[in-house]
């Protein structure tokens, strides 16, 4: 049945594929965004309150908003990351427990940062948070920031995404230049786990979750096939016919990146999507060398 549902972080790279999809099976979408409301869109500026009135009505409300984390943290990029996603949910959960009528259904992003650094341990969603680290820490505040949607009774689940593969933005696309050129190569020892979803899975699993009304709380949004870092550049240079022998030391990666290469590149997460599986959710493209072929080759 269609629903009416308002998506925040519709022009990354999730929201921007997920609104077609949406469309596309008669749902009506609203947009909730800086700028001025109209044409299909509310105004909004995550660092203040969201009056209940404006997303009142909705059927589901699916939240994405969050600054990048793509890039060297000094502190003010970090205030900006974890202000974006822990009081700009806060804002939004206050607005939507408060609503006259409210959605039946909250989506909230996160991250498998939540994890910290794991080595090889299989992390499924019962798995507690680990360490101190900046992304654990910020994606723990993320998920609380919500509370008043749940405490308001409305179902509320917690996508905790890997690393997103498509060539339209992300990980993969600042990678495809090196690797094209025949520069790519593993980063640090490459034992690393990386756990990963092809865009098309991102988005038939928010689909999923919007219809399955057993799913609430944290959902991991990975591929049930993680691969080590060496395995993920050995398999992309194959895909693209290039070799994979230039790698990153550690040292290099800490040097360029600072903490943001210690959290994000040289971090082992191995994440499994034990409620989706269980869920009934049948992935699309479980496989990385498949999933790159497709991504690539189009």
């Amino acid at each position: 049945m269609p629903a009416k549902v308002l998506v925040s972080g519709s022009s990354g790279l999730i929201g921007s594929a997920l609104l077609p999809a949406l469309k596309a099976s008669g749902d009506e979408v609203v947009c909730l965004g800086r700028g001025q409301s109209g044409n299909g869109r509310i105004g909004w500026d995550p660092a203040r309150p969201l009056a209940s009135e404006s997303v009142s009505g909705f059927d589901a409300v699916i939240h994405l908003a969050g600054e990048s984390v793509a890039s060297r943290w000094t502190e003010s990029k970090k205030k900006a990351i974890r202000d974006s996603r822990a009081l700009g949910t806060r804002h939004l959960a206050e607005g939507l427990a408060r609503a006259a009528s409210p959605p039946r259904v909250l989506i909230s992003a996160s991250a498998i940062g939540f994890y910290g650094d794991r080595d090889d341990e299989i992390l499924r969603e019962d798995s507690a948070s680990g360490g101190s680290g900046f992304l654990p820490e910020v994606c723990r505040q993320w998920e609380a920031a919500a509370d008043p949607a749940v405490q308001a009774g409305i179902r509320t689940a917690f996508l905790r995404t890997g690393i997103v593969l498509s060539a339209e933005g992300g990980a993969l696309k600042q990678l495809l230049l090196p690797f094209r050129m025949g520069l790519g190569g593993k980063i640090g020892t490459g034992r690393q786990w990386m756990s990963w979803i092809d865009l098309y899975d991102e988005i038939g699993a928010i689909r999923h979750i919007l219809t399955n009304e057993s799913l609430r709380g944290p959902i991991n949004s990975v591929s049930p096939q993680p691969v080590t870092n060496a395995q993920f550049t050995k398999t992309l240079a194959s895909v693209l016919s290039r070799p994979a022998i230039f790698p990153m030391p550690a040292f290099a990666a800490r040097s360029v990146f600072g903490q943001m290469g210690d959290e994000i590149l040289l971090a082992s997460q191995r994440v499994e999507p034990a409620k989706l599986t269980a869920s009934g959710y049948i992935f699309q493209k479980p496989d990385l060398r498949k999933a790159l072929e497709d991504i690539l080759k189009k």
